[in-house]
């Protein structure tokens, strides 16, 4: 057990490690286009069941408009802010037209406080609950440019609109790498809301809250907003082969791919002399996935040999697992110092689920770069080429063979002063 603990103990150190020698490829992935402010689209239900009266003594439509008051007072200038509704505008009992029923309430752009309070002011809780619909439209209300998105759903019920499952389109919207992430938040939810808008929020990255007071919707609607107008590096989209050949050719920064059930993705990455490639993989299960799996990030050349190695398992007690491998490239002398090596990487899963459970759209796959200069000098194991394995290989044989010789001397030794005495 003690053993175990402290293996355990060193590959955290190692992740961690790992994990901090990366953190200059966001610094990298950013490079590129100039930044645009980061768009936000507030998706608020507006259904019948709005007007229950169950937030500090008022309804939960009147809880919602104050606290979006509140949030437009305090939108950061730099965020372009949008207001969509559900379920706002028809009354009957057509499914149909009820599943229908989602529009822009204010247009995404810079925020004219009065008019959007004006705006707010006019709803009245009216109809159905087609949440599904909803985040369709507003995706494409902030769809356009690279700039980061959040849609901030707030909801006191589950969507009355199946087959249209909102969990399958927040995987749609995840799996079109625009970077878009979806915060729910339920007001005074039961347990089947819960679980839907839990679902919603984990397949795109983003959080779900509970809230049962006016105060806790509007600090946590605020928090969110101003979150959008923290600067992240926001990942490149890209699209792993199924052979190293035909992979994509990858420089230093953080990309984001999908990957179905028990799939490998190729990519390569050029690697000069001198130089350290530090890779790591996160990829999270979005859905129900059986316990026992596991990810593979392997580095190999471009004929088949493995270079190096990282693998992690896992059994359910965690959505995201990850891991990494280093490959430092010795410098080289003569006809051959500038030659450069081309490195493929292989991302692995052996994730696997129920027959109930879609496989597509893919795992969120997020691969982070990084080449850095090589180590200088001995002190870094990774300079012996420990990293590759073979190095390693080799001195745990020629250590074995020197203690069996020794070993051995000694057992002749006693052996004939025994004999001897």
């Amino acid at each position: 057990m003690i053993t175990r603990k402290r293996l355990a103990a060193g590959a955290c150190g190692l992740f961690v490690a790992l994990t901090a020698g990366l953190l200059p490829s966001t610094a990298a992935a950013a490079d590129g286009p100039a930044k645009e402010p980061p768009k936000v689209e507030l998706v608020l239900d507006v259904s019948g069941s709005m007007r229950a009266n169950d937030i500090d003594g008022q309804s939960r439509m009147a809880a919602a408009k104050q606290a979006f008051n509140e949030v437009l007072d305090a939108v950061p200038d730099e965020v372009r802010l949008g207001i969509r509704t559900l379920g706002a505008t028809y009354p009957g009992d057509d499914r149909a037209l009820g599943c229908k029923d989602t529009k822009q309430l204010y247009p995404v752009g810079t925020v004219n406080r009065t008019e959007a309070k004006t705006a707010v002011a006019t709803l009245a809780p009216t109809g159905w609950t087609p949440i599904g619909p909803a985040l369709q439209a507003a995706a494409q209300d902030l769809e356009g440019g690279n700039a980061t998105r959040r849609i901030v759903l707030i909801t006191d019920g589950e969507d009355t609109c199946a087959p249209l499952d909102p969990c399958e389109v927040a995987r749609e919207i995840a799996a079109k790498g625009i970077h878009l992430v979806v915060d729910t938040l339920g007001l005074v939810p039961d347990a089947k809301t819960r679980a839907q808008l839990t679902c919603i929020a984990e397949a795109t990255g983003g959080t779900y809250t509970s809230v049962t007071h006016t105060a806790e919707l509007s600090g946590r609607v605020r928090q969110l907003v101003d979150r959008a107008a923290d600067p992240v590096a926001t990942p490149v989209a890209t699209e792993g082969a199924k052979q190293c050949a035909s992979a994509p050719q990858l420089k230093a920064g953080l990309y984001s791919d999908r990957e179905t059930f028990g799939e490998h993705r190729w990519y390569k990455v050029d690697v000069r002399p001198g130089q350290e490639l530090r890779a790591s993989v996160s990829i999270g299960a979005d859905r129900a996935v059986n316990n026992d799996y596991g990810v593979l990030l392997r580095a190999t050349t471009v004929h088949g040999r493995e270079i190096v190695r990282g693998s992690e398992a896992g059994d359910g007690r965690t959505d995201v697992i990850s891991t990494g491998l280093r490959y430092p490239k010795p410098e080289l002398d003569g006809d051959h110092a500038e030659k450069t090596e081309t490195v493929c990487l292989q991302v692995s899963n052996s994730f696997a689920a129920g027959p109930a459970v879609k496989t597509t759209p893919g795992m969120p796959v997020e691969l982070t770069i990084d080449l850095v200069d090589g180590p200088a000098g001995g002190s870094d194991a990774a300079s012996f080429g420990l990293g590759r394995g073979w190095w390693l290989i080799g001195l745990l044989v020629l250590t074995g063979l020197l203690a069996g010789l020794v070993w051995g001397w000694i057992s002749r030794w006693r052996i004939s002063v025994w004999r001897t005495n």
